[in-house]
């Protein structure tokens, strides 16, 4: 198996410089990562030259997160309309026409919304812990649902400590065994943070935990196109998740009653970097049968 290295450069898309992952040969079937909260397309750093023998894979920072630019909120929404367009400027500036889409967290919401509107495109769907099912939310929700609810100051502080050093941290080790937290580098964290550690980036991360109140008006929508649409699909799943636990993956079912869906039963919600040589032969199996 010939694997290429990632190459790594800066696009312009739009009027912003986008910090741009690839691997693997231009005119391979192409495989496209949105990253999810709170990361960047650093998360896809081992999967992409693990793919790359076969398959065309991009990832990308989104306009406020890694090394992409930070626009002005004057110039831009920073919201899940304005990122799925530029998930739409990418493929188009990539040359990018059929492609498997990855959806993972944030990434999930983001990219239905350009399948939504691009369902030509999208050759199959991978998904790994991104939730679209309102009734099956998990408990860490609470914290979230409390300012919905009540928006409050008091409300809104636990939003504001979470976009922190130690807010990070959390979000990636807080739910797994400690031996599973050992898996995780603590780079995910300590690099990041830096990078996000200014006024406009901590408001764009606080700001998008808000904004997922208004995210959830468009859960009927995300099922609706999975049920029309049936795109094939595998779900990998790492249940030890108090965001998206067990029962938000399977109720992928009532839309997708064909999907192949996996639960790797200790791992939580970075399942890449403690899981990564269980999930990887799942990733290539399917992407072997749906993108030739």
């Amino acid at each position: 198996m010939q694997r290429e290295a990632t190459r790594h450069r800066h696009v312009r898309v739009g009027d912003r410089d986008l910090f741009v992952r690839e691997a693997g040969r231009e005119d391979a079937p192409a495989v496209l990562l949105p990253h999810g909260y709170p990361c960047s397309s650093f998360q896809f750093r081992r999967l992409m030259p693990a793919l790359s023998d076969r398959w065309r894979t991009v990832a990308f920072d989104w306009p406020g997160f890694g090394y992409s630019d930070t626009p002005e909120p004057a110039g831009f929404g920073y919201d899940f309309d304005a990122y799925a367009d530029v998930l739409t400027d990418v493929t188009d500036v990539l040359g990018l026409e059929r492609y498997a889409l990855w959806l993972h967290d944030y990434g999930s919401q983001i990219s239905l919304r350009h399948a939504i509107a691009h369902p030509d495109g999208i050759a199959a769907l991978i998904i790994q812990n991104g939730d679209i099912y309102e009734d099956v939310l998990g408990p860490k929700y609470a914290t979230i649902k409390a300012w919905w609810a009540d928006k409050t100051d008091e409300n809104h502080r636990p939003l504001e400590e979470a976009v922190s050093e130690e807010g990070f941290r959390n979000e990636f080790v807080g739910e797994v065994s400690g031996e599973i937290a050992s898996r995780l580098p603590p780079d995910l964290w300590k690099l990041h943070w830096p990078l996000m550690d200014t006024p406009v980036r901590r408001a764009v991360s606080v700001g998008l935990m808000e904004k997922l109140e208004q995210n959830l008006e468009w859960f009927p929508r995300y099922q609706s196109y999975l049920r029309e649409n049936q795109p094939e699909t595998l779900i990998i799943w790492g249940p030890q998740d108090g965001y998206m636990p067990e029962e938000s993956a399977r109720a992928y079912y009532r839309d997708l009653p064909n999907a192949e869906l996996h639960l790797l039963r200790d791992a939580g919600h970075w399942l890449l970097e403690t899981h990564f040589d269980e999930a990887l032969p799942l990733v290539r199996n399917f992407l072997s049968r749906m993108l030739r």
